[in-house]
């Protein structure tokens, strides 16, 4: 199973420095199944495809550069291997590219035993009407309005409501959360950030 982060609890984070992840850490995060993962439509609402190559969330203070991930053997999402993209975000390549109808994936890490807070590491702070603008290989610049932020037991991720096609453009941003469990290396939550286009793309 992947690793994914986000914002946990002082006493996880003690635990973290305490018992080094594995080279997955923390976490996982089930990717959609085959037959239910987000079509592109045919006539795609908004620009042409192009991949996200920036994230900004000037509440939070970031700034990233977004790599891309994939999905391992198993059907589990990809995540930033350890090593130079590890601490960037990351777009989910099988979802649709910022701006087309349906929900986009930028998933992130949390913090890591070596090097402390990653990129995600607080985005359980958002609420509804922060601001996150994501700019595409292209120019494009894309400004979405969260929704909502919530917290789900990772046995109970609810794939569907998450990867679910929408009406619209919309984004996701996905991390891990709640208490660390030290004997797994893993969180046991993750917070998923639910946002909408608030305008179009520039």
């Amino acid at each position: 199973m992947l690793a994914l982060v986000g914002v946990g609890a002082i006493v996880a984070a003690v635990l973290l420095q305490q018992q080094p992840p594995a080279e997955h850490d923390a976490g996982a995060l089930p990717a959609p199944p085959a037959t239910s993962a987000p079509a592109r439509p045919t006539t795609p609402l908004g620009p042409p495809p192009s991949p996200p190559g920036r994230i900004t969330i000037a509440k939070l203070g970031i700034d990233s550069r977004v790599a891309s991930v994939g999905l391992n053997p198993d059907r589990t999402m990809e995540v930033p291997a350890k090593g130079p993209l590890y601490d960037l975000a990351a777009w989910y390549r099988y979802s649709v590219t910022p701006g087309q109808q349906g929900p986009s994936v930028i998933i992130g890490h949390i913090d890591s035993a070596e090097n402390g807070p990653s990129v995600f590491y607080r985005l359980g702070e958002l609420a509804p009407g922060d601001a996150v603008t994501v700019t595409r290989e292209d120019g494009r610049t894309v400004p979405f309005t969260v929704y909502a932020t919530r917290s789900f037991a990772k046995d109970a991720f609810p794939t569907g409501e998450v990867y679910a096609g929408t009406p619209g453009p919309e984004l996701r941003l996905i991390t891990c959360s709640g208490s660390f469990d030290p004997t797994s290396r893993s969180y046991r939550d993750n917070t998923v950030v639910f946002l909408r286009e608030s305008g179009p793309p520039t």
